[in-house]
This record gives C-alpha cells, sequence and structure tokens, in this order.
C-alpha cells in the first residue's frame, strides 16, 4: 500500500483505517473518559460487522473459486491475510486502549472486579441479587461429540468449560483415562453483561462470565473445573435472497435471516490464556480456520462497554450536551405546509431538530384536505412515529403507499414486522423493487388546495429515523416546488408500479443516469477548467469505491481542477500523486456525530451546482440501489450547504487528511509541519454555533414582535 503508482487502495483495507480513526477517537487524552469509552466500543460493532459481511463475502467468493481481482488487483484471497494481519494490529490496539481507560476510570470510581478479590458484601450481594436468575436462566450444554456441537448463537457470548469428572466424594478420577470432557454455556441476552455490585465509591461490577466461573458449583457439583474459557464466533451474514426464485420476498427474507443463523464462522474470538486442548476443541467443533482464530487479551465483545457510557452522575465525564436546535423556518404554532409554500427549507441534523420531518407526516395524516402520502422506509426506529402516523393516516382514509425495504441489512426482520401493521391499518405495502435495494430517502404530501392539488416533498441523506437523527449529521430539504415535486412523483410512481420512468426534470437516479450526471458535471468542470476557466468539485460522501468515478477525478485533477473530497470511511482515491491526483485533496472527520449527510458542489464557472443524494459513490450504490440525487435550487439553501462544506474543510481538530501512501494525518500535524499558524476549527461544535446563534436570534425576534389580541367583533 505504499507504492504510490498504484491507482487505488484497497476497499477492505482502507475500511479498517476508517475504524482506526474512531479508535484514535477513544485514545484521545483530550476527550472526555465516557466519550473515549463509547468510540472504543463502536470498534468493537463495526468491527463485528465488518466480519459479518466483508470478510464473510470475501470468504464466500475465495471459496467458490470465481475469486476475480478488486480495482487494486487483489483477488479475495490475496485480500484475506493483509487484512486479518491489520486486524490483529487493531486488536492489540483496542486492548491497549481500554487499559488505559480502565485505570483513568478507576480513579473516579468506575472499576471492574476481579471474582478473586470480591469483598464479603459483594460476595453477598452476588447471591441475593443475580445467583438464582444466573443459574436458573442458563442452561450448562454437555458436548458428547465435536462434530455435535449444539447451535451457538452468532455474536453471543459464550463460556466454554474443560472438566473432570468426580466421584461423589469429591475425589477426581485421575486414573479413568477420557475423564476430561467439554461443556459450554450461552450467556443469555436477558440476563446483564456487568453486574453492579455495592461499593464504597462510586460503581464496581463484575462481569457476567467471571460470575458463571465463580459459580460452576452450582452447575456441576461433581466435577473439577480445570478451565473455563470465554469465546465468541461470528457468523457471516453476506446472504442474499434469491429473488428469482423467491415468489414472496417476504418468505425470502426470512429464510435470509434463518440461514445467518447457522451460517459458517468468519471469526472466534478466545480468550487470552486458553490451553491448547481448549483451542483445538473450540476450533474444531465450530469449524473456525487457525487464520480466524483470534486471541482477545481482556474481556470480550467491546461493545458491551457502551452500557458504561450512560451512567448516571458522572456528567464530568461525559461530552457536554449539544442539543438539537428548532428551525428559524419553521413556528410551532403554525403548520408545517403554510411555511413550505412561502419557502424551501433546508435542515442539517443533528444540528437542527428532526421534528419538522416528523411533523409533516403526523400533520398529514390528520389534516383532511391531505389525500395522498408516498414513502419509502429503509430503516426506521424501534418505535417510529413515522410508521404510527402512515397507519394513522391509512385508518384517516387517505391513500397511503409505503415502499419498506425488506432487504435492509440487519433492518430485516423489523422491517417485515413494520410492513405487516402498515398492511393490517390499510396502507398499500410495496416489499422493495426486485433485484435492487430502495436507498432513497423521499416523501411525498399531496394536499387539495384552493389553486390546486400541491405536493410537498421531503428528500434526505439520512434514513427516517428520530434516534438516529440525533446522532448522525444528515440532510433534509423539504420543498413545495413544482418541478421537483413532478420529478418525485414520476419517481415513486415508477419505482411503486416497477415500470421505466419519463425523464426527470431535475433529479436524476440510481441505477438509471445518477452515475452518468455525475461525471457530465465533473467533464463541464474539466472544459472549463481548459478553457481557462476556474473549476472546482466539492464533495462530502461516506465512501468512494467506484472506479468510473474515481478514474474521472483523477482525469479532473491532471486537467487542473481543484477538488476537495471529505470522505469518512473508505476512500479507494489515492490522493496527491503527481500527475494523477495532485489537485485532490481527501480529509475525513470522526467526531462525536457520525457524518453521515452526501452533499456535492461543482463551481460551474461560479453558478454553483448544489445536490444532496442518498448514494455514495460505490458500485452498489450506483448500480444495485435504488438512490436519488437532487438539485438544490433554492438560494438560502444553495448558500448554507457550501458554508457547511466549507466548515468541514476548515476543520483541523478533528479532521484527518489521507496521504499519498494511504496514512491519515491529522490536519493541524500538517498545518505545524508546513509552518501554518491558523486559529483552531471543530466543525462539529462550529455547526452546532451556528444552529444555536440562529435559534436564539429568531427567539429573540419572536419576543420583540407585538401580536395584540384580537376580540370576537375587532377586525384589526
Amino acid at each position: 500500500m505504499n507504492d504510490t503508482t498504484e491507482r487505488y487502495f484497497n476497499r477492505e483495507l482502507s475500511w479498517l483505517e476508517f475504524n482506526q480513526r474512531v479508535l484514535d477517537e477513544a485514545c484521545e487524552p483530550a476527550n472526555p473518559l465516557l466519550e473515549r469509552l463509547k468510540f472504543l466500543a463502536i470498534t468493537g460493532s463495526n468491527l463485528e460487522e465488518f466480519f459479518m459481511v466483508r470478510v464473510g463475502g470475501l470468504q464466500l467468493v475465495r471459496d467458490s473459486g470465481a475469486d476475480a481481482a478488486d480495482p487494486a488487483s487483489l483477488a479475495a484471497a490475496e485480500q484475506l491475510g493483509p487484512i486479518l494481519e491489520r486486524v490483529r494490529r487493531m486488536v492489540e490496539d483496542q486492548y491497549r486502549c481500554l487499559s488505559e481507560l480502565e485505570e483513568l476510570l478507576a480513579e473516579h470510581g468506575i472499576r471492574r472486579l476481579r471474582a478473586i478479590g470480591l469483598s464479603e458484601a459483594q460476595r453477598q450481594s452476588l447471591e441475593r441479587n443475580y445467583v438464582d436468575e444466573i443459574v436458573s436462566t442458563l442452561a450448562p450444554m454437555a458436548i458428547d461429540d465435536e462434530e455435535e456441537m449444539p447451535h451457538l448463537r452468532g455474536g453471543g457470548m459464550h463460556l466454554a468449560f474443560r472438566l473432570r469428572d468426580a466421584d461423589p466424594l469429591g475425589k477426581s478420577n485421575d486414573d479413568e483415562a477420557g475423564s476430561e470432557r467439554f461443556v459450554v454455556i450461552a450467556l443469555a441476552p436477558v440476563l446483564p453483561r456487568l453486574l453492579v455490585l455495592p461499593s464504597e465509591r462510586g460503581c464496581e461490577f463484575l462481569m457476567l462470565e467471571e460470575a458463571i466461573e465463580l459459580l460452576a458449583d452450582r452447575f456441576f457439583p461433581h466435577a473439577l473445573v480445570l478451565e473455563a474459557t470465554p469465546f465468541r464466533m461470528t457468523r457471516n451474514a453476506d446472504m442474499r435472497v434469491r429473488e428469482d426464485s423467491a415468489g414472496d420476498l417476504m418468505t425470502g427474507m426470512q429464510e435470509i435471516l434463518l440461514e445467518r443463523k447457522w451460517s459458517d464462522c468468519v471469526r472466534l474470538e478466545v480468550a487470552a490464556g486458553a490451553s491448547q486442548a481448549m483451542r483445538e476443541f473450540l476450533g474444531r467443533s465450530l469449524g473456525a480456520e487457525p487464520g480466524d482464530v483470534f486471541d482477545i487479551p481482556g474481556p470480550l465483545d467491546l461493545s458491551a462497554w457502551m452500557s458504561l457510557t450512560g451512567l448516571h452522575g458522572y456528567e464530568s465525564l461525559k461530552a457536554e450536551p449539544w442539543a438539537a436546535q428548532p428551525s428559524p423556518a419553521f413556528d410551532p404554532a403554525e403548520p408545517i405546509f403554510a411555511a413550505l409554500q412561502r419557502q424551501s427549507v433546508l435542515l442539517y441534523h443533528p444540528y437542527e431538530s428532526f421534528e419538522p420531518v416528523v411533523r409533516m407526516i403526523e400533520q398529514a395524516a390528520e389534516d383532511p384536505d391531505v389525500i395522498a402520502i408516498k414513502q419509502t422506509l429503509y430503516r426506521t426506529s424501534k418505535d417510529s412515529p413515522i410508521i404510527k402516523a402512515l397507519a394513522r393516516a391509512a385508518e384517516n382514509g387517505k391513500n397511503v403507499t409505503a415502499l419498506v425495504e425488506l432487504k435492509a441489512r440487519f433492518d430485516e426482520q423489523r422491517n417485515i414486522e413494520w410492513a405487516r401493521r402498515l398492511e393490517t391499518a390499510g396502507v398499500h405495502v410495496i416489499h422493495g423493487v426486485k433485484g435492487l435495494k430502495t436507498h432513497a430517502k423521499i416523501c411525498i404530501v399531496v394536499r387539495r388546495e384552493p389553486q390546486g392539488v400541491q405536493r410537498y416533498v421531503h428528500f434526505g441523506t439520512g434514513n427516517y429515523n428520530e434516534t438516529t437523527a440525533r446522532i448522525y449529521s444528515d440532510a433534509s430539504y423539504l420543498t413545495a416546488d413544482d418541478d421537483l415535486g413532478a420529478d418525485a412523483v414520476a419517481f415513486f410512481n415508477a419505482i411503486s408500479g416497477f415500470s421505466q420512468p419519463l425523464p426527470f426534470r431535475r433529479i436524476e437516479a440510481a441505477p438509471l443516469g445518477l452515475r452518468d450526471k455525475l461525471l457530465e458535471l465533473i467533464d463541464i468542470e474539466i472544459q472549463r477548467t481548459l478553457d481557462g476557466q476556474k473549476g472546482m468539485i466539492t464533495a462530502k460522501l461516506n465512501s468512494l469505491v467506484d472506479p468510473t468515478l474515481i478514474e474521472a477525478l483523477y482525469a479532473a485533477s491532471q486537467a487542473g481542477v481543484e477538488i476537495r473530497l471529505n470522505v469518512r470511511g473508505i476512500c479507494c482515491l489515492r490522493p496527491g500523486v503527481p500527475g494523477m491526483s495532485q489537485n485532490i485533496r481527501v480529509t475525513s472527520i470522526v467526531d462525536r456525530f457520525l457524518e453521515h449527510a452526501r452533499i456535492m458542489h461543482f463551481h460551474h464557472g461560479g453558478d454553483d451546482l448544489v445536490f444532496l443524494s442518498s448514494a455514495d459513490w460505490m458500485q452498489r450504490n450506483l448500480d444495485k440501489r435504488i438512490e436519488l440525487l437532487v438539485p438544490i435550487d433554492d438560494a438560502e439553501a444553495r448558500r448554507r450547504l457550501i458554508d457547511i462544506l466549507d466548515t468541514h474543510f476548515r476543520d483541523n481538530v478533528k479532521a484527518r487528511a489521507l496521504r499519498p501512501d494511504g496514512r491519515w494525518i491529522p490536519v493541524r500535524e500538517l498545518e505545524r509541519s508546513k509552518g501554518r499558524s491558523t486559529g483552531l476549527v471543530r466543525s462539529q461544535l462550529e455547526l452546532w454555533r451556528q444552529a444555536t446563534d440562529a435559534s436564539e436570534q429568531q427567539t429573540r425576534q419572536r419576543l420583540t414582535r407585538f401580536q395584540p389580541h384580537q376580540g370576537p367583533d375587532d377586525n384589526g
């Protein structure tokens, strides 16, 4: 990866460097302790999904024999070795960080206990509050034959015991050959992983697996425990429904969910210190290749530590709350539709609240003038008010159509349940589009008004999930624009009717013309630059993988176009290479909110073309998903999006820059190395302050606006 003559970085290794940037935030001393612990927990859950999907998929490709090379010229088998090597280094860093955090947290009274060091009061509390529930809930599973290992849940915690039978008097059968045996206990998700015990100061807890080991005599009264080893397996989740043979997509998705439960082991984590006999037993019985076994030098499953980050009474160890601000564009006392009749509105979450989006759908459900609602749903919250509003709208006699994407990975079961609930309420539910995932975020409200039928549209870069809208950075555009309304209806009718849409007036959609539109916009910047004009492209994305677009950006760079890319996660483009990409700058921001918005700005000779999109620049988004690219023509919204992009590129606190050799260097370090002395800019903090200032200014204006009460006979 250090050879700058190569044109692409490997996708999977690039993703691992993104997870390293998250881990860097966990290791950052300037961050509050519980915020650091949160980042560490996120790296654990990120890595779990990476193995389930990406590593699992590569293993399937390798084993199938259809092992085509990726754009970086690496076949699947060639990628797996460097991936596993990089992950092992990352695991070492993770647990080095955990060790440091545990020491620092202990100074504040947050302490992980060890079973051997429990006080008498803590032992009594364990007995009184937990033992009966643990022993009654969990069940040992004896392994008589390694080839008949009981089914174990992927991602679940387990405890393996190596036992030697003893006679009823407690004497071990040392002379009896083959008396050693293995037993597995699955830690039930209904039990807390961290058992809080009495403490004279702070919060002290014992890991559930240590409590079970301490209670081994309750599970095995006539056996000697030779060894107890926590372990955890990750199963392959890269399963796809065969839509050509699944007459009922919902049934097909349920089959996929069942298949995942029985899929192959792609990673086996074993607590460090396990004996060779234990490691061989687990590897053989779970079908894990030796290279897929990871020795973990601490408590398994770092995501479990997320539960500590919400502890009450430790506010000084947490990040300062940044509350979402109400948008100045909306008066809470005024219907959403009245505000949108005056102007289109851009919301930038979570700095501005997602509440207006929810309120638009809730008001539409009750408004007697609303005749129809059409909406795509990819991921929603557990208790979604939007789902409830759509159901209520249908019950109120409105024509409601919802495209519920059943193929949204890891949300399949929830979406199946929501689809059934909506169907019961009378909503016309479409279970996605055959062969494609519908990832576009769009809601259309059709309303009868004195001048005729009016369409109100919400376009988003994020999901209709009010919970994640508090922690994901996304953009919403709400508008009553006629052209965008007509395009929105044509788009939705095409995907709901499985038909080819008529040419759109303003938007573009994947897999139809979105990539071609981007290539056209890039080419225009190239031509203007060659004609002596300024050429500039700025884009904010989650991932940049598509080779066609990368090559177009290389061509633009060689023509002299200035290119700024803010890429949160995967970036296969190699910037800063003389003669290839010397005019391309790539930065990435990892901060308290997950950067998720997709925003593009093309200079276009000073005309400033600005777009929002649901799509990242990846083959899967452009070829295998239904996505949208939406132009933002409202002058105020366009100006604000350009300012947002500029703010992100001024970040020198949380931003890192991608170098030609693949390293991500803090932008502040690069500035110092070049002798620059600029003020500190943390883009997320700056954007929150801007939203707060705008909200406060609007509040002051409302307070100073005199509005008289009018009596029943007072005409003003």
